[in-house]
Formats: structure tokens, sequence, C-alpha cells
């Protein structure tokens, strides 16, 4: 069992930054993936931000490629999404998201545990 904890989001204008923060626990094993993910009003949720927990490589949608990045505290217990450069269309409910087995662009295998969501409104 994992267990995901979200802080931050909020409101901010075109251009800002925010970041948001992922506090994870539980069983270790089933939380060598993690990500980021989002869903806009209307939309299906997508994978924004997606890396092995402790690995080189990390999937980035285009929509957020040089304005976002995914990062992790040394054992993965926190898992960071800085967002930069925020425009309107990044707006959006925000979830955080551990598992097993990298698979790029479709994030994990399988999920263990997701967070909360939060909410990201960046106004023109």
């Amino acid at each position: 069992q994992v267990r995901l904890v979200q802080s931050g989001g909020g409101s901010v204008q075109t251009g800002g930054s925010l970041r948001l923060s992922c506090a994870v626990s539980g069983d270790t094993s089933s939380r060598n993936c993690i990500g980021w993910f989002r869903q806009a009003p209307e939309k299906e949720r997508e994978a924004i931000a997606v890396k092995p927990a402790g690995g080189l490589y990390t999937y980035y949608a285009d929509s957020v490629k040089g304005r976002f990045t995914i990062s992790q505290d040394n054992d993965a217990s926190t898992i960071y999404l800085q967002m930069n450069s925020l425009k309107p269309e990044d707006t959006a409910m925000y979830y955080c998201a551990a598992g097993r087995g990298y698979i790029g662009s479709r994030g994990c295998i399988e999920y263990s545990g997701w967070g909360q969501g939060t909410q990201v409104t960046v106004s023109s």
C-alpha cells in the first residue's frame, strides 16, 4: 500500500511559477515509478512528467517540456513538480502517482496510489 499526500498549487498569473509537492509513504517496492498527471475540465487525464524513481530517464509531455521539472528527494519520499512560465492552458487538477514499471509517455505499468489532487489555475 502506498499513500501520497499533495501540497502546493493555487492561482498564479501567466508567466508565474508554482511548485507542487507530494509526500509518499508505504511499500517501496510498489513505487519504483513516479509521476505527475493533470486533468483539465472535459479532458482526459494526461501524464505530464514521469520517471523511474532514482532513474535518469524522464518523460515530459510536449506541452510542458522545458517549463516543468520533476524531481525527488534521495529516497523518493517526496516528489516535486516545479512549474515555470505557466500558461492559462496549464490550468487543471494535478495529481501525483506512484507505481511499478516506468513505460514513458504512458506512465507506469500499474499504479499503487494517487495523490488527492490539487488545483492549479493560471490567469491571463
